[in-house]
Order: structure tokens, then sequence, then C-alpha cells
């Protein structure tokens, strides 16, 4: 297997995949890339699995197939066993549809790779608000659960619900020894706050986020009230764990 692997969940995303997958083989030329896909009636699955049959990609490309819609953080800790089982180095978590630019996906490898993080993030908010096509209200709300988030959890990192990532293996199998118990966007929230609690050299590289603009979004108020609350319970559950 190869050392790097970007792992992309998916759900109608025909009209983005496979322009995603050739502009991240062409960027990281080593990489692996693995399609978590969950049961898209758009046909998005046979894209990723027409590709792999034309063997333009060779071994690099796989999909795994799970069925319904089980949620974004269950997806990710499927790919993340996935990618330990298979020895896999640096692991990247990334959005089907572009709003995370594959173009910078050296720039967290590099973070980790060269740099000696264990960890690091595509940040929103780390120089300013970097965000392009959300309305001011969904960017204010972002922007500002990352300060709750802050408050209530005591971490340092300004995008605390970023989900464009490079973890180190290392990280990953510390952070995943008990479950991961959030599946919306407060997985992503608590995926920091375990490798931050460890002691892990975290990095904030900064991006620009752009919406999509093909397909639909994914985001609801259900996921939304779940970082809100969850983030509570997860600080007063810290204060009954060791952290070593």
């Amino acid at each position: 297997m190869g050392e790097q692997l970007v792992i992309v969940p998916t759900y109608n995303e025909k009209e983005n995949i496979e322009a995603l997958i050739r502009q991240v083989m062409e960027i990281l030329e080593e990489t692996h890339i693995l399609i978590i896909e969950d049961n898209s009636p758009d046909g998005t699955a046979d894209i990723v699995k027409g590709l792999i049959a034309s063997g333009e990609f060779k071994d690099r490309l796989h999909i795994e197939e799970r069925e319904g819609k089980q949620g974004l953080g269950t997806a990710y800790l499927y790919g993340f066993n996935w990618a330990l089982e298979r020895g896999y180095e640096y692991i990247f978590e990334m959005d089907a549809d572009f709003s995370h630019n594959p173009k910078e996906l050296p720039y967290l490898l590099n973070a980790c790779k060269e740099e000696g993080f264990d960890m690091s993030i595509g940040s929103r908010y780390v120089n300013g608000v970097n965000v392009v096509n959300w309305p001011i209200g969904r960017v204010l709300m972002s922007y500002y659960a990352s300060a709750y988030v802050r408050i209530v959890t005591g971490m340092s990192i300004r995008d605390t619900t970023a989900g464009f990532k490079c973890y180190t293996s290392k990280v990953l199998r510390k952070v995943l020894e008990r479950p991961i118990r959030f599946v919306g966007y407060a997985f992503q929230i608590e995926m920091k706050f375990r490798a931050w609690k460890y002691g892990f050299k975290i990095k904030e590289v900064p991006i620009i986020f752009r919406d999509r603009t093909m397909g639909e979004s994914k985001m609801s108020r259900g996921i939304f009230k779940e970082a809100v609350f969850g983030v509570i319970k997860m600080k007063v559950r810290s204060w009954f764990t060791k952290w070593e």
C-alpha cells in the first residue's frame, strides 16, 4: 500500500467526484484515495467503480460502499480503520464538493511530513476569515461556533469544526483507542479535542474555503445542535478521563 491516503465520503456527488479524483491524483502523485460511498441514488458509486475498472489509476483508487446514509463521522471512522489496517502513514480527510481545494493538500502533508507535526488542519480562521460564497449569516455562525468551542474546551485551535485535515497514523491509533461518540460535525471537534488532550503537536495551515458550486449542502440544524450541546458533554466527560 502507499504512504498517503485521502478519504472522501460521498453522498450524491456525481457532479464532482470524477473531477475531484483526477485533481487529487495529479497533485499528490503518490497518494491513494478511498471513497466511502453511502448508497447515493444518483450513481456516484458507478462513476468511481468505472474509474477503478478502467485501470487508469492502477491500485491507487478504492471504494467502500455502505448501506444508506450513516453520517459523516461514521464514514471517516470506517475510513480511518481501513487506512490503519493497511499501514498508511498520512491520512487525509476532505469533502467531495471542492470546498476544500486539492491544491492545498501538499501544505497539509508538508506540515506533518517535513515540519514534524502530528496533525495538520486546513484552517479557515487562522488568518482572519477565509471563506468564499457563504452567506454572511453562515460565516458568522461558523466563526462564532469555533469561538464557542475554544471557550468551552480551552483549545487554542481557531477552526475547531474544520473537516480538511491530515493525521499521522500514530494520532489516529491513539485517538481511536476509545469509541468516538459523535457522528455529525461535532465529530470534527471531538477528534481535534482528543488529539489536543493527548498532547499531540497540531498545526493550523491557512486555506481558502469555497462553498460548493455543484450539488446540495448536507448541513442541517440537527447537525449544528449536536455540535453546540455535544461540546459541553465532551468537556465534562474529559474531567473524568485519563489522557495518557
